[in-house]
């Protein structure tokens, strides 16, 4: 199992960036993929995450409404659309899998991070 994270950047604020999480060695149809990020001096923090059992979606309170996360099972590729960024998007972004299905944890395999860089 494996996952690669891309996509990352530097934007000003205002601007959009699609994050991918690029699975393999496994089908997305039994896991539920979840973005991290973590700022620097500070934990990493869940951002987002996407149930494979029903497709339903989950987002931190400070990315609701500007991120939006995706599955394409064809692609074995979650996407993370992230609209509105703002400077204290700034972190490194992980992506995670969970082979529960419902977005509860634990997560078990973990991607490289990606850098997200706002300005102001």
């Amino acid at each position: 199992v494996q996952l690669q994270a891309s996509g990352g950047g530097m934007v000003e604020a205002g601007g959009s960036l699609r994050l991918s999480c690029a699975a393999s060695g496994f089908t997305l149809d039994y896991y539920a993929i979840g973005w991290f990020r973590q700022a620097p001096g500070k934990e990493r923090e869940w951002v987002s995450c996407i149930s494979s059992s029903d497709g339903s979606t989950y987002y931190t309170d400070s990315v609701k409404g500007r991120f939006t996360i995706s599955m394409d099972n064809a692609k074995l590729t979650v996407y993370l659309q992230m609209n509105s960024l703002k400077p204290e998007d700034t972190a490194v972004y992980y992506c995670a899998a969970d082979d529960g299905r419902y977005c509860l944890g634990p997560y078990d395999y973990w991607g490289q991070g990606t850098l997200v860089t706002v300005s102001s």
